[in-house]
């Protein structure tokens, strides 16, 4: 499969991971899901979870979705094939774990951890999400094209607005808080738990607001999925609470078109320099 020119596929079949049995797979990493020539770190998180998930499946154990996923970056990855190797590390009644590497080239270059097990369906018992409209306002502006980080090929498979008022660098302007609100939904299909662990890291970099601006390579990303989500947009506000020697954090809230908490993000990334 052609990873640069081909048709772009939807986000659940560009997701695909290919069984090599004893607990390896095999995957894609396509242009239409990465930010200039990165592959987009979201969408590796989505790989690791399906790998956990189907290393789980082949075990025979039920059925089981992504509870937990977390991800160490060691090396960057290029566009094309990739390995996925998924060893069980724990089996319990509620909470699984599995241990996913992903190599490239004869090393590895993310390390993760899925926690695995059977999302609620009930509705929360408390439930502290933003207050965000439910689709994007009129004036919102559609991430595409060239942005500060790179082409933002993602706009090919997944719809992006993001708030004006909280994106002042699109103005020029560098002492906005490190605060964004966007809105999301793919362009094919409905979002799943796996589009959830997209959308958590799906934001430009905050420190965009304080003069910052290129590449931002994340080294250390857990995402929490709470729930399935609602068919509609999802809608992401995303803060960072300190930017400490280039160092930055950056916590992420997406809320589904139910107004529920569907799942929380928190990084730790490298600050472009201003």
């Amino acid at each position: 499969m052609s990873t640069i020119d081909s048709e772009p596929l939807s986000f659940a079949s560009a997701c695909e991971i290919r069984s090599l049995g004893d607990g390896t797979f095999t995957a894609d990493l396509r242009q239409e899901w990465a930010i200039g020539r990165h592959p987009h770190g979201g969408f590796l998180l989505a790989l690791v979870a399906k790998a956990g998930i189907r290393a789980l499946f082949e075990a025979g154990e039920p059925p089981s979705e992504p509870l937990a996923v977390s991800a160490e970056f060691l090396h960057a990855l290029a566009l094309g094939p990739v390995l996925l190797r998924a060893e069980v590390r724990k089996v319990g009644r509620r909470a699984t774990v599995v241990a996913v590497s992903m190599e490239q080239r004869g090393r590895s270059c993310v390390e993760a951890r899925v926690t695995a097990g059977r999302l609620p369906l009930r509705p929360p018992v408390w439930n502290d999400v933003p207050a965000l409209p439910v689709e994007p306002p009129a004036g919102a502006i559609a991430l595409a094209g060239r942005t500060a980080e790179g082409l933002f090929h993602l706009a090919k498979g997944c719809d992006v607005r993001i708030d004006p008022a909280t994106a002042g660098y699109l103005a020029g302007r560098r002492d906005d808080p490190p605060r964004l609100r966007l809105w999301v939904r793919p362009r094919h299909g409905e979002p799943d738990p796996y589009f959830l662990l997209l959308a958590g890291d799906l934001n430009p970099p905050v420190v965009f607001n304080l003069g910052g601006t290129g590449w931002a390579p994340t080294v250390q990303l857990t995402t929490l999925v709470r729930t399935r989500p609602h068919p509609g947009w999802l809608r992401i506000q995303v803060d960072c609470r300190a930017v400490h020697e280039g160092w930055f954090d950056s916590d992420a809230v997406v809320v589904d078109s139910h107004g529920r908490l569907v799942c929380q993000a928190r990084q730790l990334a490298l600050a472009p320099l201003p």
